[in-house]
């Protein structure tokens, strides 16, 4: 009889010790700009590691159908976080949309202006009169612009061309003489695995006020600051991890899905990643983004300009 009434308390605390546990677990849904790749490392990391789950978390990791979609879905309370870009933040709270930086993921620039280096262009002076390919009509006039401007080569000098999202097979066809809008993590090795040399001019370097490429958006009105700062902190664990231990971490994130991760190209953008991960995600810059967002307004992308302590929350 006591043996059976000990059997039964014992069940009864354990029944009671998974449903608190349970409880305390905090679901997180996060929305990616794109299919897994390189870029999304931490992320991966955190999860195959249990970084997420020892903040309690248990974060759901979801690829979108349309990559413009994430931050609205933010906004709209359809999904808790997403990864988007500081131009399209900044643009996105100047048009009214409820959304805060939570953290970076990657902390540089990862946008540039591309040639292949063939000998045909060597500067950038050179492109005047030439055809530049771009993925997706937007900001490109002030960013293109203002490099272009550096070498007193006007904007209207050049032949903008819609290419979508064929920026590398343009450029290696010979069908544009430039490309804007591909990543020098990813479209350098591509070129370089069909054979051609790509040569880059960095928009930071010509201009462009330096900004974060990869960051962190969650809902201005709605965001759970405890969950936000244990998902932060598993980043930044995740971040540690891959950057002193590169090729293991390379091996944990690859059997994520190996099918579609395992391969040369995504090697190489590895390789090339590890030094743009944000290493203090939740640390901010506001002047970083003030001044952004003023040369957003002045190129006249943006009608307001928003304060960067009004979308830049600390969560430390």
């Amino acid at each position: 009889m006591k043996k059976s009434i000990l059997v039964g308390a014992l069940a009864l605390a354990a029944t009671l010790l998974s449903a608190t546990a349970q409880a305390e677990t905090k679901q997180l849904s996060l929305m990616l700009d794109w299919f897994v790749n390189p870029n999304h490392g931490p992320i991966i990391i955190a999860k195959q590691r249990g970084y997420f789950a020892d903040q309690g978390l248990e974060v759901e990791i979801q690829e979108p159908a349309d990559p413009n979609m994430p931050p609205k879905l933010v906004a709209a309370n359809k999904v808790d976080l997403a990864i988007s870009y500081q131009p399209n933040l900044t643009i996105d709270v100047a048009a009214g949309l409820p959304l805060i930086r939570s953290a970076t993921l990657i902390a540089t620039p990862l946008n540039m202006l591309m040639v292949l280096d063939n000998g045909k262009i060597n500067e950038l002076a050179d492109l005047k009169g030439k055809k530049i390919g771009i993925a997706i009509a937007g900001t490109e006039e002030a960013s293109i612009g203002t490099m272009l401007n550096t070498v007193d080569v006007n904007y209207d000098d050049v032949d903008i061309i819609n290419v979508g999202w064929a920026l590398s097979a343009s450029l290696a066809s010979g069908k544009v003489d430039a490309i804007w809008g591909g990543l020098r993590n990813f479209e350098t090795n591509q070129l370089a695995l069909e054979g051609f040399q790509g040569k880059a001019f960095f928009p930071e370097e010509h201009g462009v006020p330096v900004y974060d490429e990869l960051i962190f958006v969650a809902n201005a009105n709605s965001y759970d600051k405890a969950a936000i700062i244990g998902f932060n902190k598993a980043i930044e664990q995740a971040t540690i991890y891959i950057v002193n231990h590169p090729q293991d971490a390379w091996k944990e994130f690859v059997a994520y899905a190996p099918d579609t991760l395992n391969n040369e190209l995504n090697k190489r953008a590895w390789s090339d990643t590890l030094t743009r991960f944000a290493l203090r995600p939740s640390a901010i810059d506001l002047k970083r983004y003030d001044d952004y967002a003023e040369f957003m307004y002045s190129q006249q992308i943006i009608k307001t300009l928003p304060k960067a302590k009004d979308y830049v929350p600390m969560f430390e």
